[in-house]
């Protein structure tokens, strides 16, 4: 989980310190703090998918709600739901980005290994601990 809410946060996940995106949604090839190898990553259509789930569940309800309570006329639902839905969903797309590449990175998935960290270790003269297979 701690990898999870750094890539929320837009950190490394494994250090947790240096950025993990450049710009809004593209993923650093490499974190420039700790030198771990970020490009492997798949998010793929899963960030913008679990976007659409959330809004629909937090907007669509608020609409039904107002509409129940006050029959407010069409432009007036447009004119409010529209900002307030595609704030939403830009505000969560980078952060569910962030945390879909830092639960890869913890389950090792799609590149991402054990490796890789010992290969930095080793070519920093620092000595690699074993790893459990």
């Amino acid at each position: 989980w701690p990898s999870v809410w750094r890539g929320w946060k837009g950190h490394c996940p494994s250090c947790g310190k240096g950025p993990m995106l450049k710009g809004y949604l593209k993923v650093r090839d490499t974190c420039p703090v700790c030198a771990e190898e970020l490009h492997h990553h798949r998010a793929d259509d899963a960030p913008p998918y679990f976007v659409i789930l959330i809004v629909g569940h937090v907007i669509v309800p608020l609409v039904l709600t107002l509409e129940v309570a006050l029959r407010p006329p069409l432009w007036m639902h447009i004119a409010l739901w529209t900002p307030i839905t595609l704030a939403l969903a830009m505000l969560l797309l980078p952060r569910i980005k962030g945390a879909i590449v830092g639960l890869q990175w913890a389950l090792r998935m799609h590149g991402f290994s054990d490796s890789s960290a010992a290969d930095r270790l080793a070519a920093a003269g620092e000595p690699a601990a074993e790893t459990k297979q």
